[in-house]
Order: C-alpha cells, then structure tokens, then sequence
C-alpha cells in the first residue's frame, strides 16, 4: 500500500498522524476505511444492503522468536481472510517494527463484521530481512522472509470477548505447538463515523539529553487508551535529529483516531535510536481536551518518568509540550465527494513499442487470443476500467497509443486508439477494448518507449477542467511493457501534474527490469523531484508490476487502485474543496485559537 515503511526510516517518518513518510496525506487505514465506504455505496446504489458493522483491528504480539544474530526480528504482521475453498484473501500488511520480539503495530484493518456469517482470519509474522527495509511493505516477497509463526480465529471470536481482546498463540503452518512462539494479541473496536478532525503542531522545549556525542533525536507517539485499559498507538510523528526543542511537522488526528476529546491519551517522547531501543524522554496522560487548552492558554506540560526513588510515583521532568496550534475541522471522506457530485474520468495510454512482440504471434504481449482470453493489456483495461466506469456519468474515456509507427510512417508517442484525427474518446470498456483491437490492426509496433507526451495530453485535460469545473479528478492508466528512454521529461511531466486533479496508474506487463520505475512512484516517502529541482506538490503516481502480482492474494487491480482515493482526498484537502451538496453547517469548522 504504500504507507508504512520499516521502522529504519519508520521511526525517522511519521506514520498515522494524517501524513505517510511524512507527507501530506490521509493514513493508511483512512484509505482502507474510504475503499470500504465505496463498495459500501456501490452496494446500496444497487439495492443491495449489508447487514454490518465496521470495525477496525489492531494487532500487537509478545515474545517472538528471535532469528536475527546480532540484533533482534524486525517483525510484520499479515492477515488474510479465509474463504470459503480454503483460498486466503490478503486484507492488509502493518508496518515493520525494528529490533524487537514484542511489538505493538499502529497500521489498522478495517473489516466488517457480519453477525450472520463466519468469517475465518489468519494472522501470519514475519520477520523482515535488513535489505527490504527500504521497501514498500506491499511490494514484499513473502517467501524471501523469515517466517516466525502464524494464529487463527473468527472475527466472532474477537468480538464476544469482554475487552474485545483476543490473544493467539503462534504456531508453524499446519502443525501443532511444537515450541513457544509467541503470541499475538488482536483488539477490535467499532469504528466512529464522525468527519470531525483536529490539527495541531506540537513542539517540546528542554528535553533531556540521552546522546553523549550528539543532542536526543525526538519523536512523539500518540496512544488512546480504551476501556480496558489497553493502551493503542494511533500516531508516531517523524524525528526530528540532534535538537532538545524540537518542532514536529502538523499532526492530524481523526475522532476515529482519537475517540472524544475526553477520551484519555498517552502522549511518549523517545530519543529514536537505530537499534530500535528507544530512550524514553518523558510522558504524559491527558485528552485531546486538555492538549486544546495547552494551546489556548500558551501553556507547557511537564513531562514524567516513572520514579527511582519511590515505586508506583512519578518524576517530573525540566521537559515540556507545547501546542501551538489546535484547529477542529471537518474531514470529509472520500465518499462524501463522490456521492455528492464528484466524478472520477478514466483514460487509458497503451504501449505499441516492437519490445512487445508481433501482435500475431502466440508470444506477443499483445496478442489476441481467439478463445476470448485476455492478453496482459486487456486484463489491466477490463479490471482498472470497469471499477472506475461506475464513477464517471458519461463513460466516455479519452484512449490513446504511444511508440507506434502511424500509416504515413511517422511514430507517434500520443495517437488517438481509435483512429480519429480529432477524438481521442471513446464509448465504456467495450469502447477501448475494441480500439485497442482495432488499433492493433493499424499499427506497426515501433519505438522508442515515451511517456511525458501523454502525461503532458493528460495532464492538459485535467488544466482545461478547471475552467469549468472543480467537480472532475481524473486518472490516467498507463500500460507498458518496457523501461522508458526520456525518464527526465516523464519526471518534469509528472511534477508539473501534481498541482492538478490528476492521478497515474502505471501497469508493467511481461518481464522487464522495472527498477527505473519505481523511482516514479513515491512509495520510498521521498517526493519526485524535477531537472529544475521543483519538488512535486504529492504523490500522484502509483506503479504496479504484473508479474510480481502473481501468486498474490491481493490483485492487480487492488494494489494499483489502494492509494487512489488518498491521492484523490489530499488534492481537494490541500484546495480547501468541499463537496458541492454538502450541508452548508457541516462544511463551517472551528477556527483555530
């Protein structure tokens, strides 16, 4: 998914606190929880209505087996759903925790429970090797981790204890307890439907020193602590390095998040350490509350630390937090928009360079095959295309064909798929996979492999809109088989797209060395930057190779539609853009104090 990474640079980037690698954005369990809200709609603009209720999971676990020599796991956990042939479905990967056999993860899982069904999870733990930890979680190989045990349960299980805490014990894949594994600890809760959120920049002034050659290296970590008593992380803000009077980069937190604002928090201060051993600096108990009259009073709050002296008492500490700003807001989700007038436009740009292969040969790539089995392109036409039909009016979508050589013998990095001289769109799904089909016919496969000129033609649409309409966001799907040869122009192309309402899904089919694409892709926490040393406004970008889908519970198009609606919430955030039937009380927020 893009958003957590491994707590190397975890620890150094924020995760949770509306932002992922410490940019702007909504977190990785809000992108979950707005999918969920789409097939939510889906459902009932179809008459179809499901009895449930959305809760959201957290997992923590305890004495984990320790494969590492030098150092401790650096664990992971996944859960699946089981269906009901056995096959598991994967629902989601929290992010990896450095050095330490008994993490508590702050990635969360929406799901929804149907009183009326079974509904079979696994949880499965692995340890993450020293050379991923650089990797988007969801681009990691499995079977290239070490693998330190997996539990199971029905979420009915779960639900039906007192605390709604379900501890697991880990046990190796088909087989009994043959020794102590650990164990894995599952919380439920429901979650709140409130658009209500809050912003604040917080800061800290004289915090201990815990380095001897250099100053601490802060970071704060937000926990809700529930009924029971347990403790949940919900936010981690990023590190910020050598400094006692640090200033963190805006947090925002949703009531999902945390609860009410009497609802108690534990707010910890830790000197960040590679090692994974965390110096604590200080912490403190209180409520969103209490953290907006810090800001309305310009008043500190002393940290402590548990007494040496006396047991059970605490320490206060020279350290303090402060809350410079405290803003409530209304957060709406990414549903509010597209049921309240907003629409999502599709395009589609095909690769016809010769790197593909003879269209009539069994081994092209392009290849139509008589039985009615899809080729790679149309798999990724089909599924990406009839989940966004539903969310454009017209279906009408602009199609285009790049590294082709045209009937005057010239090539082409952007032709109209259809043919037309003037019209680039064509009518639905059916209306490109016939293009596509025909264009085959017309077309001699060429090259080079381009992509800035239909960038650049998307990206033109996407500009003319704003004249008229704030109402449109459009996403462009780009397949290809090969590594592009004007990398400089697609990067200025891309950075130059994204101030505009305008997302790219880039598809690799066939076995290609993709590397140079994933730089595209900002998934490394590390925004595009262009020649001129622009630095793109956000992410827009999100790269799939096929062939790694391959083997994966988790489908092609899932992975390349899961940061979709972020990308889409963090452009209309960011231009302050509310839904357009919006209640007019509901679009007023507080202002900050």
């Amino acid at each position: 998914m893009g958003g957590c990474f491994s707590d190397v640079n975890g620890g150094q980037a924020a995760v949770g606190v509306g932002s992922r690698g410490g940019l702007a954005g909504p977190p990785l369990e809000a992108a979950q929880q707005e999918l969920n809200d789409a097939v939510d709609h889906f459902l009932h603009t179809h008459g179809l209505r499901g009895l449930y209720i959305p809760l959201e999971l957290s997992l923590s676990a305890s004495k984990l087996l320790d494969l590492d020599v030098l150092s401790k796991s650096d664990p992971m956990a996944v859960i699946y759903a089981k269906k009901l042939d056995g096959m598991l479905e994967e629902l989601g990967r929290t992010e990896v925790i450095m050095n330490t056999l008994n993490p508590a993860w702050i990635t969360k899982f929406t799901i929804n429970y149907h009183f009326e069904m079974v509904q079979p999870l696994v949880f499965r733990v692995y340890d993450i090797d020293t050379k991923y930890h650089n990797t988007s979680v969801k681009m990691l190989k499995l079977n290239e981790q070490d693998y330190l045990g997996e539990a199971s349960c029905a979420l009915s299980e779960i639900v039906t204890k007192h605390e709604r805490s379900l501890t697991l014990k880990l046990k190796y894949r088909n087989s009994p307890p043959a020794v102590h594994l650990g164990t894995i600890t599952v919380h439920a809760e429901e979650t709140v439907a409130s658009r209500t959120a809050v912003e604040m920049i917080v800061r800290c002034c004289h915090l201990e020193n815990k380095d001897v050659f250099s100053k601490s290296d802060p970071f704060i970590r937000i926990s809700r602590v529930v009924e029971s008593g347990i403790s949940i992380p919900v936010c981690k803000t990023e590190v910020v390095n050598n400094n006692l009077n640090p200033v963190w980069k805006p947090i925002t937190l949703t009531m999902q998040q945390f609860g009410s604002k009497e609802n108690p928090l534990i707010i910890e201060c830790f000197d960040f350490n590679a090692n994974g051993k965390h110096a604590l600096l200080g912490e403190l108990q209180g409520s969103m509350a209490e953290l907006e009259k810090l800001s309305r009073e310009k008043i500190g709050a002393h940290f402590y630390v548990p007494s040496s002296v006396r047991q059970g008492h605490k320490k206060m500490l020279k350290g303090q937090l402060f809350v410079d700003k405290f803003c409530e807001k209304i957060q709406y989700s990414f549903l509010d928009y597209i049921s309240n007038g907003f629409e999502l436009n599709f395009m589609v740009a095909i690769d016809f360079t010769a790197s593909n292969g003879n269209p009539r040969s069994p081994d092209s790539l392009h290849y139509i095959d008589p039985s009615g089995r899809l080729n790679s392109y149309q798999q990724a036409i089909v599924g990406v295309g009839e989940v966004l039909q539903f969310y454009d009016t017209d279906k009408r979508f602009p199609a285009w064909g790049f590294g082709g050589r045209m009937s005057d013998g010239s090539v082409s990095h952007c032709f109209n798929l259809n043919g037309s001289l003037d019209e680039c769109e064509v009518v639905g799904v059916e209306g490109i996979m016939s293009s596509y089909a025909m264009a085959l016919h017309n077309v001699i496969l060429a090259g080079p492999t381009l992509f800035g000129p239909v960038i650049n033609k998307a990206a033109a649409i996407a500009s003319k809109s704003l004249s008229y309409s704030h109402n449109k966001y459009f996403v462009l799907l780009i397949i290809t088989d090969g590594v592009i040869t004007d990398a400089v122009e697609t990067k200025d192309a891309i950075v130059k797209a994204s101030d505009l309402p305008l997302s790219i899904l880039i598809v690799g089919v066939g076995g290609a060395d993709f590397k140079q694409m994933e730089i595209l892709d900002a998934d490394d926490g590390k925004r595009l930057e262009s020649s001129t040393g622009r630095i793109a406004t956000r992410d827009i970008v999100q790269f799939v190779p096929m062939w790694e889908m391959q083997g994966r519970q988790i489908s092609i198009v899932q992975s390349l539609l899961e940061e979709l609606p972020g990308q889409f919430l963090t452009y209309v955030r960011s231009r302050d853009i509310k839904p357009i039937f919006a209640h007019p009380a509901a679009a007023s927020a507080s202002q900050p104090n």
